[in-house]
């Protein structure tokens, strides 16, 4: 059927000449269809076409449905020709209304299939471009795009019936369509008609249903009927109707786009995890809010007290206490990632989150190498938990909280770029509890973080409470009196509308009427409905079915772009990237400057040094104090030996004289002698010798290890290594434990070495003399000295030192000439004084007028009889040195006997097979233990950099650390400054 267009001119009417599109064509009047043949005739009245041309108005023929709906009244004087036309025309306006179904029908499916194309254009819009990665593997695009299943592809694709069912009834929106026009025409909107159609076509166009569009002008005029007689309600609740339906369909276009961005999400996941032929060889880029982040991260350690130099921008958040922030920062996160606490302080120290957008939900720490997935409940449960314990770990002993942050990145889909700082929340009462500073260090920890002109503040108020109760407003007012930097975010709005008795208070706060406070916008958010429980998912749906029913927004009091965290997140994102491009490069000047600052007096200072912070020289210490413990395996058997053998004598030679050696001898019976010596060195091998060797041992190691770091520090070693290395020395010897279950083994050589009694030559039993002679002159001098320091100076020191002895000295030499003249008559004398002797002594002395202590003549006759034992032994001693023929013999009748050269004997072996024993223990293990120790003291001390600041000082160490993260800085700026400005 042709159709005759709008500017078509009937010339003649034999032909039609048809201007339709601006195409020009003839058609014969007897080749039309007979319908279209009879309309030319109705409206031309010629029913002769051969004879008149004429021409009529393409106006009749605007459209179909402009055709009446009921046949007009015949004329009275036409006759039956004119009641058969009329009823001819009849039935080709029934025929023209059926026949205008079917352009609807075409229009709907020309619409659906649009709609499904469009989407389709979205959906493969949103894979990953890997055009860029095309020289990792040529081939790897072409084998991953075979692999994809095209079916799996076609049915990810709307079906024609979720077509149909999402578009609009055509009926309702036809009456829509007659309220609007009626509206338009009584001026309720723009005041004309011409308006009116054009508001419907910009209505339709913002509606986002491709078939709304498709239906025109000509749909609406066709009602020409208006219906005025509407009243101001029932206009009121047309309104309120086309706005849900509108609303309803854009919902439901946004989930049918959800269910294809969640497909999209899974076919991502395959293409980026597809690493099976080397798509990872080259790391990829980092993407632009991970540089930034670095950057912060490396201002945060270069500068705890928060450098005024460091003027990058950053979200802060501030509120009051329990006023929602937390909240609000997972719901920009889309993650339940805090610790949870019921009007509890939960947050208690600065928390920064970087957010970004990546293909896997999840979250992980600057200094740890775990990822969180954020979609396992288990994983969120340990994620909180670690914060919580990161936390604790940060506060100090008797504070309540800490101005350490933690570092946490959060990737996952539709998240926005950038980087927040959630504060502890500001409180009005320290509580029980809490320590008495904590409201002020929150103040200074919020001031802190405000005061940079670069930083956004996020001002959270609760609106659950009263205004007048907020603390947070007053100072965000105080750090941004202008409010050039702050957005004002109202919480809990639910609560808020159903607790206030006006809720034009609500429109007030958002509005910046009722603080003194200014902000750069005004957002009113509900973060769920109280429970910790709840998901992400569902506080999303319950905001968005508050706001869609909320009177607050139905009124015109809350604007549609100020509600919903999802508005706040691209209002905040926004806003942090206009303030980071406006002032980054700027920041990167003032570091430059810092930079050439400290290279400059580095030249000054430290010519021929080389630049090496604080880990650098750690190294290098830690390979020194490697070296210095490999030393340790380079002394030789002999050395070890000797300084054993000596150091252990030194150690038992008092035991072995006074509870072995002189007990034994004073007995002046060979038998006694012998039982004595075996039962006293039994009891002292089971007990004390094997613990007194280790002992020995253990520090002769020490003690050699000592003496090797002060060889080395001797020699041109950098004196900035002392404090660490005197640390490393005492924390390696404090953790080296000697190996217990050497204790036994040494106890059995020991006794096996103390019982033998056989010398087997000469140079054995001239050995043994000697260490005799020199353990018993040692012995005899040390006794001369104590007898000495009794009774004073003698006459000649008198003289010629100028020296007099004391009142005590002079009684204790008096009985000293006493007891020596005893001792001279009875040269044979026991070892003890009897009590007659005592008391013999005592009365001469006190006939010279001196009175004398029983007490005090006792101990002076134990040093004298020492003495003269001693001296007795070593004349003896010097006899044996002739004996070995007669103990080689066995000789038991020979007055020579010389058991107590054979003790020494004893002695002398267990010390020498003691220490051949330790050495070998020494070399084989306890060296490589304590090296071993010295390691992992290092590697402490390494991780530990609190440690290394404490021992490694100083204004050079400070001035190379200083240059490091100002050089640090300025490269990772520039590489985010070079990526800003290619992502622009």
């Amino acid at each position: 059927m042709l159709r005759i267009g709008r500017k078509a001119t009937c010339m003649a009417c034999k032909s039609l000449v048809s201007n339709n599109m601006g195409i020009r064509f003839r058609v014969p009047l007897q080749k039309l269809h007979p319908l279209s043949r009879a309309i030319h005739h109705r409206y031309c009245g010629n029913t002769n076409p051969q004879r008149t041309p004429h021409r009529t108005a393409a106006r009749y023929f605007t459209s179909i449905s402009r055709l009446p709906m009921r046949p007009p009244k015949p004329n009275p004087g036409s006759g039956g020709h004119n009641y058969q036309q009329q009823r001819n025309f009849w039935v080709a306006r029934l025929a023209a209304r059926l026949l205008r179904l079917r352009y609807i029908l075409l229009g709907s499916a020309v619409g659906g299939g649009y709609t499904a194309k469009k989407t389709y254009d979205e959906w493969k819009d949103m894979l990953p471009d890997f055009s860029e990665y095309n020289w990792v593997i040529p081939d790897f695009v072409w084998e991953l795009s075979e692999q994809i299943d095209l079916d799996k592809l076609a049915k990810a694709l709307p079906e024609m019936e979720e077509i149909a069912k999402l578009l609009p009834d055509l009926d309702k929106i036809g009456e829509n369509f007659t309220f609007l026009k009626s509206l338009l025409s009584s001026g309720l909107s723009l005041g004309s008609e011409v308006k009116g159609a054009s508001g419907v076509h910009l209505l339709l166009e913002t509606s986002s249903d491709p078939a709304l569009k498709a239906t025109d002008a000509s749909s609406s005029a066709s009602h020409d009927a208006g219906d005025k007689q509407y009243k101001k309600s029932s206009d009121r609740e047309k309104i309120d109707q086309l706005q849900e339906e509108l609303l309803r369909t854009q919902l439901k276009y946004q989930r049918m786009l959800e269910r294809l961005e969640k497909e999209n999400k899974e076919l991502r996941k395959v293409v980026l995890q597809k690493d099976d032929k080397g798509i990872h060889q080259r790391k990829l880029k980092k993407s632009l809010i991970d540089l930034y982040s670095e950057v912060l991260d490396i201002l945060s350690d270069y500068d705890a007290n928060y450098n005024t130099q460091d003027h990058l921008p950053r979200v802060v958040v501030v509120g009051d206490q329990s006023a929602g922030k937390t909240s609000v920062l997972e719901m920009i996160a889309q993650a339940r990632i805090f610790p949870r606490g019921s009007g509890e302080m939960m947050t208690r120290s600065p928390v920064k989150v970087t957010l970004s957008e990546g293909p896997h939900h999840v979250a992980i720490f600057k200094d740890s190498g775990r990822e969180f997935d954020l979609t396992k409940e288990e994983d969120l449960a340990a994620l909180r938990h670690e914060i919580e314990l990161r936390m604790r770990k940060s506060v100090k002993e008797g504070q309540t909280v800490s101005s350490e942050t933690i570092s946490l990145s959060v990737k996952g889909p539709g998240i926005q770029r950038m980087v927040l700082v959630d504060l502890p929340g500001v409180i009005s009462t320290v509580t029980t509890g809490m320590a008495s500073d904590t409201k002020d260090t929150i103040f200074s920890i919020s001031k802190a973080y405000m005061q940079n002109p670069n930083a956004i503040i996020l001002c959270i108020q609760d609106g659950s409470v009263d205004a007048e109760r907020s603390i947070v407003t007053d100072l965000v007012s105080q750090m941004d009196p202008q409010g050039r930097r702050t957005i004002f975010v109202l919480t809990k709005v639910d609560l808020a509308e159903k607790n206030l008795a006006s809720p034009s208070r609500i429109q007030q706060i958002v509005e910046g009427k009722l603080f003194p406070m200014k902000a750069l916008g005004y957002f009113a958010v509900v973060t769920g409905k109280g429970s910790t429980g709840e998901s992400i998912e569902s506080i999303k749906d319950y905001e968005e079915y508050f706001f869609q029913n909320s009177r607050l927004l139905r009124d015109g009091m809350l604007k549609a772009h100020q509600v919903t965290t999802k508005n706040l997140s691209l209002a905040v994102s926004d806003c942090f990237w206009k303030m980071v491009r406006e002032s980054v490069e700027q920041q990167a000047d003032v570091f430059k400057a810092s930079r050439f600052n400290l290279e400059t007096e580095w030249k000054n200072n430290y010519p021929r040094l080389r630049e090496l912070d604080r880990n650098e020289l750690f190294e290098k210490a830690k390979n020194e104090i490697l070296d210095e413990v490999i030393s340790l395996s380079q002394v030789t058997p002999q050395h070890w030996e000797a300084i054993l053998q000596k150091k252990l004598w030194e150690r038992v030679s008092t035991h072995v004289i006074e509870n072995i050696y002189l007990p034994a001898a004073q007995t002046m019976d060979s038998g006694t002698f012998n039982t004595t010596v075996d039962i006293k060195l039994k009891q002292w091998t089971d007990k004390q010798l094997p613990h007194k060797a280790l002992e020995v041992a253990w520090e002769t190691l020490q003690e050699e290890f000592a003496r090797f770091m002060a060889e080395y520090r001797g020699k041109d070693q950098d004196d900035i290594f002392d404090k660490l290395k005197e640390a490393v020395k005492d924390e390696g010897i404090k953790r080296h434990k000697w190996n217990e279950r050497a204790l036994d083994s040494l106890r059995v050589i020991q006794h096996n070495a103390l019982e033998d009694r056989s010398i087997t030559d000469k140079p054995q039993w001239d050995a043994a003399i000697q260490f005799m002679e020199e353990t018993l002159q040692s012995r005899l001098r040390d006794t001369e000295s104590v007898i000495k320091d009794m009774v004073g100076p003698d006459w000649k020191q008198r003289w010629l030192n100028w020296k007099n002895r004391t009142p005590d000295q002079h009684i204790r030499n008096e009985t000293k000439n006493e007891l020596d003249r005893l001792l001279k008559l009875h040269d044979d004398h026991t070892a003890y004084l009897a009590n007659d002797e005592v008391t013999t002594v005592r009365k001469n002395l006190e006939g010279r007028g001196v009175e004398v202590d029983p007490v005090l003549i006792k101990d002076t006759w134990h040093q004298l009889y020492r003495r003269h034992f001693l001296q007795k032994a070593l004349s003896h001693c010097n006899l044996c040195k002739r004996g070995f023929y007669y103990y080689q013999r066995h000789f038991v009748d020979s007055e020579l006997e010389c058991n107590d050269v054979v003790l020494f004997w004893r002695i002398q072996r267990m010390l020498l097979i003691t220490a051949n024993t330790l050495r070998q223990q020494l070399t084989n293990t306890e060296v490589r233990r304590l090296e071993k120790n010295v390691k992992e003291v290092l590697d402490d001390f390494g991780e530990d950099t609190e440690k290394k600041t404490q021992l490694i000082t100083g204004r050079r160490v400070q001035l190379a650390e200083d240059l490091k993260k100002v050089r640090e800085i300025q490269e990772k700026l520039e590489a985010f400054i070079e990526a800003l400005h290619k992502e622009k």
